[in-house]
């Protein structure tokens, strides 16, 4: 394992975390364990070298390759059930009964990894509105800064793993199994027509064409420094529509006297339907 200076390491962290929002102050080890072979493979011999090509941004494959070895893109469906249990039972009755007249609902999947998250979402809404799913535009905006996960969510190809918390008859509903691969299964087509997959970081101005019903951002601000995620959580608010949803990872939080959200319960927050 190749060792890191601290010149190098304090270059590295800083051009991390002004272009992508990730703090890895704390992750030396890591950035030493899980880059090494990377650097090496590149024909560098220590990290001087590569961090000179990374900060240099010329490569946007080799960033986004340094980016998913230092986070985890770890998923499934249905994870955090809880959270898409409130989405069922409190959430959705609230949008259909105020999107009634128009019948669109805008929901962004944000740091949506590898698509577990927003096609759980789909079915959830496809089976909660039932026969009346094809009146209403659901479609899904979906985002992540990484290409490699974004091209696996598009090929909607999962393994029987990560299917374990789905309901049997979902299962046997929007999945396929795939021929000649004993246990990979395929999402259906119309649950993959509902999502719009776009690369995005988050660190960007948020200018979509809807304001948003529901966001949710799980498990991605646990890279973030405090100022960082506050600073992210305001463009969420303001990129939603009154009475819209925040829902984040169980194992973050947000400062409840610095949010603009009002605390619903653990990991749920919520814009007031008063709000402009």
């Amino acid at each position: 394992m190749l060792n890191i200076s601290d010149q190098d390491f304090h270059r590295l962290v800083n051009y991390v975390k002004s272009n992508y929002g990730i703090d890895l102050s704390k992750k030396r080890q890591l950035i030493s364990g899980r880059l090494s072979n990377t650097i090496t493979n590149m024909g560098y011999s220590d990290f001087t070298g590569y961090v000179d090509h990374i900060v240099s941004g010329k490569n946007a494959k080799d960033n986004e390759i340094m980016l998913n070895k230092l986070t985890t893109n770890y998923t499934y469906f249905y994870r955090e059930k809880t959270h898409f249990d409130y989405f069922r039972d409190t959430i959705l009755p609230y949008i259909v009964k105020t999107k009634e007249k128009n019948r669109v609902m805008s929901i962004w999947s944000a740091g949506c990894s590898s698509g577990e998250e927003p096609y759980t979402i789909t079915m959830l809404i496809r089976e909660f509105l039932g026969a009346q799913a094809n009146a209403w535009d659901t479609r899904i905006l979906a985002t992540d800064i990484s290409h490699q996960v974004l091209s696996k969510a598009k090929n909607g190809l999962y393994e029987e793993e990560s299917l374990r918390e789905l309901p049997p008859d979902w299962k046997r509903k929007y999945f396929i199994p795939v021929k000649g691969s004993p246990g990979t299964y395929e999402v259906s087509k119309p649950l993959r027509s509902n999502v719009i997959y776009r690369t995005f970081n988050l660190m960007s101005p948020i200018h979509f064409k809807l304001k948003f019903d529901v966001i949710f951002c799980r498990n991605v601000m646990i890279y973030f420094d405090q100022d960082t995620k506050e600073a992210l959580v305001k463009r969420f608010y303001q990129a939603s529509n009154p009475g819209a949803y925040l829902l984040i990872g169980h194992s973050e939080n947000l400062n409840k006297e610095r949010t603009p959200y009002d605390y619903i319960m653990p990991a749920t927050y919520r814009k007031s339907e008063d709000s402009k």
